[in-house]
This record gives structure tokens, C-alpha cells and sequence, in this order.
């Protein structure tokens, strides 16, 4: 029976676990990540009362195996995971790699964590050799795919001959540097002039939403263009089944923080929308260009756009990366089977 920690409960209707411990944050948390982040540069770590309060709980429930899901979170509970007597497992998705290794106290406090870890998950290869290169013992790394629930996203074939007239395109994620969103709507100025009744969606939120805007209406493409900020699943399922392309520009942000393999992607991919993305991260993992989508350089609009220019005249082609695409992610990132590879290294670590 699985059992989870956490800081603070949201959406309890999608997540309907029954054993949920709350931890919250201690009163000096604020000047403690102050002190720590401000006057040390290093990353915080938890409190001896938060570690206590952690303990306890895992004394409570008779925990036998302790997951921290994200990289950076493992750095704070370091204390936690020396304390604990039982296998730790580590998981690694993409920007908790690479944000601030660059600080030589982050990269120390993150190698003593990857140390203490009994087992490093990591989504892709490409995030593998990044966990290697920050000192982590190779052979206790293994890589386990993000899982995509396939029920949520059935293939639907698109009708590209008829997308000529007015193509529609989609991005999806946050909206911040690595996802490349400039790139997509440079890129889509430049095929507007050829098609002048396509369409860009961009549905997501976050901190460049003015800058974006911005652009758009410097490019004059902020007619056709709508931001739709922050939105459900199920809206987020009617547009990709209302699109014909998905863009996926991403690029390494100026922090050091990539991509693993994009979840937005994948659902696109599983959906049946041909993906035009980018030789980063561990896109080419999910991606073999011209087979099952197409990849350009980071930060190249021109030829994002030449790509997408060039395919118009070419049904047949998205319709095979489109199927090959949903395909590789019913193969390869699948929920119910990553789950249940989950489960298998659960039951492996327990019985070491």
C-alpha cells in the first residue's frame, strides 16, 4: 500500500490516494531558504523538526522503501535520506538535472544526495549521462519512462489534405525559455506568409506570457494566434484533436535547464498529430526524424519553418509520421506498463 508525504494536497479527485501524511512547512522556512539560498548559495535543507516529523511518519506506516520523485527535492530531504536506514530511490525529469550546477554548492550537495540514494531513476538516456556527469555512480541508474495514459488520448487520423486551406497548429507546456516558444512563433510568421488562414495555439501558462504576447504583435501574427493560459485536460485533449501539427522548439535554457522527453509530446503523439520538434534533450529518444516526426536544430526558426513548408504538399508523409509517432509511444510510454515496471523495481529493492 503506497504511502505519500507531502507539503500540501491538491486535487484529491485525480489523485485518490488513501494514506496521505501532510508535512507542512515549518514557520521559518521562508528565512531558513533566505539563509541558506541568499547568504550561503547553497540549497536549503529541511529543519531537524521537519526531519523528525518525517521520520515519524515513516516509523508510523512501517515504511520499507522511501521514493523522492524530483532530484531537487532529494537535495532538501539529504538529512532524511542519510537518517533512513532503508533503500532510497531518486527520480530525475529534466530541468532538477541541470538548474544551478553551475554553483559549486549545488553540484556538491547534489553529488552527496546521488552518494546517499540507494537507485537514480531517470526518464531518458540523455538525462542518464547528465546524472552521470554529476558524479553518480553509473551502476545505480536506470532509466524509466514517463508513462502516458493512452485511454485519455486515442489516435485519431487527420485529414492534411484538407488541413490546406487552414492549417492549425499547437504547443503545449509551460511557457518558459526551454520550451523554444519563440522559435514556434517566428517560425509560424514566416509559413502565415504562404498560408494565411493557419492558426497557433499556444495553451499553457507561465512567466514569458508577455513577452510572447509581445512578440506576436511585433511579428503581426497575434491575429491568429490565441493564447489560451492555463487549462483542463479535457480542453487540452479537444484542441489537439482540432489541430493538425504539434511544434516542440525546445532548447537548452540559459540556466542549464532541458527537457527529458516532453509529456506534452507524447500525448500529441499518442493523439495522432505529426510532432515537428527539436534535437534536444531526449526528444531523438521518442523521435527518429522523417520516421516518426520530424527534428531541426534549437533555436533555428528558419528551418522549423522550411520544415513545415516543405510537408504541406505531402499528406502521405504526416500521415505515416503520425501513425509511426502514436505507435513508439504505445510501445515505449505506455502508463499501465511503466507503472508496472515501477512496481517490479519497487519489489527488487525491497527484497535486496
Amino acid at each position: 500500500m503506497p504511502v505519500v508525504i507531502a507539503q500540501k494536497r491538491e486535487q484529491a479527485g485525480r489523485y485518490p490516494f488513501e494514506q496521505i501524511y501532510i508535512v507542512p512547512k515549518p514557520a521559518t522556512h521562508f528565512f531558513r531558504r533566505f539563509w541558506f539560498r541568499q547568504l550561503r548559495d547553497a540549497p536549503w535543507q529541511i529543519s531537524d523538526g521537519e526531519l523528525r516529523a518525517l521520520q515519524g511518519v515513516l516509523d508510523k506506516t512501517d515504511a520499507c522503501l522511501l521514493h523522492i520523485y524530483f532530484g531537487q527535492i532529494a537535495v532538501h530531504l539529504l538529512p532524511l535520506i542519510r537518517a533512513w536506514k532503508k533503500p532510497s530511490i531518486v527520480s530525475f525529469h529534466g530541468a532538477d538535472v541541470t538548474v544551478d550546477m553551475n554553483k559549486p554548492a549545488y553540484r556538491e550537495a547534489t553529488r552527496q544526495m546521488l552518494d546517499a540514494a540507494k537507485l537514480v531513476l531517470v526518464r531518458s538516456d540523455s538525462l542518464r549521462r547528465a546524472v552521470i556527469r554529476l558524479g553518480c555512480d553509473e551502476k545505480k541508474i536506470e532509466i524509466q519512462r514517463t508513462g502516458i495514459p493512452l485511454d485519455q488520448f486515442p489516435f485519431r487520423e487527420r485529414n492534411f489534405v484538407a488541413a490546406a486551406t487552414e492549417w492549425r497548429f499547437v504547443q503545449a507546456g509551460r511557457l518558459i525559455e526551454k520550451k523554444g516558444l519563440p522559435v514556434t512563433l517566428r517560425a509560424f510568421a514566416v509559413f502565415l506568409r504562404q498560408f494565411p488562414n493557419a492558426r497557433l495555439t499556444i495553451a499553457g501558462e507561465g512567466p514569458l506570457l508577455g513577452q510572447l504576447q509581445g512578440l506576436s504583435r511585433e511579428l503581426n501574427v497575434d491575429r491568429r494566434v490565441l493564447f489560451t493560459g492555463f487549462i483542463s485536460q479535457e480542453r487540452l485533449r479537444e484542441i489537439y484533436c482540432a489541430s493538425h501539427i504539434f511544434l516542440h522548439p525546445s532548447q537548452m535554457g540559459h540556466d542549464g535547464n532541458q527537457e527529458g522527453i516532453p509529456n506534452s509530446m507524447l500525448e500529441a503523439m499518442a493523439s495522432g498529430l505529426p510532432v515537428f520538434a527539436t534535437e534536444h534533450g531526449g526528444i531523438p529518444e521518442a523521435i527518429e526524424s522523417g520516421v516518426s516526426g520530424v527534428l531541426v536544430p534549437e533555436r533555428d526558426h528558419e528551418k522549423l519553418a522550411a520544415a513545415l513548408l516543405r510537408t504541406t504538399g505531402d499528406p502521405g508523409f504526416l500521415s505515416r509520421i503520425a501513425r509511426n509517432g502514436a505507435e513508439i509511444v504505445r510501445k515505449n510510454f505506455d502508463l499501465q506498463t511503466q507503472a508496472q515496471r515501477l512496481e517490479e523495481i519497487y519489489l527488487r529493492m525491497i527484497q535486496n
